[in-house]
């Protein structure tokens, strides 16, 4: 009788975290993995798109507001970091759940746009991969939800 409790209440358990996952979205505030920002990722048209909202350091060495002088178009050097668009085009994708792809993420560090996916792994970590090319050849960061 026990052993049947227990089965009983382990398939009840996965069967709620799975409908969790598979209605949990990454639309929050995200703090990046070095928690030198906050990311505000929202609904975009039926896209995910994020936006730097808050930076640990929003001034540079004289004082002044960040600006992206790593981006390679002169005419956006002079914008700022904090506002920033940086994820763009996520759509869910319909093979895996919990998973959105597609994406672009923009560095600030580098001025360089690279491909992206991301992927929930609960609800309040998030799995952002960037790359070149394949998955492959890329770089992952942990990020954890703040609201």
């Amino acid at each position: 009788m026990i052993r049947v409790a227990a089965v009983t209440a382990a398939l009840v358990l996965f069967a709620a975290a799975r409908a969790l996952a598979a209605d949990a979205t990454p639309i929050g505030v995200w703090s990046t993995e070095d928690d030198k920002s906050h990311v505000k990722i929202e609904d975009c048209g039926g896209m995910l798109c994020g936006t730097i909202v808050w930076l640990k350091e929003p001034n540079d060495d004289d004082g002044k507001p960040k600006v992206d002088i790593h981006n390679s178009n002169a005419d956006m050097k002079a914008r700022p970091i904090l506002g920033l668009p940086l994820l763009r085009s996520f759509v869910k994708s319909k093979d895996e759940t919990g998973v959105w792809e597609e994406g672009k993420i923009y560095n600030p560090e580098d001025g360089e746009t690279y491909r992206c996916t991301l992927t929930l792994k609960d609800a309040n970590t998030l799995r952002v991969r960037g790359y070149v090319g394949l998955p492959l050849l890329g770089k992952t960061q942990i990020w954890t939800r703040v609201e």
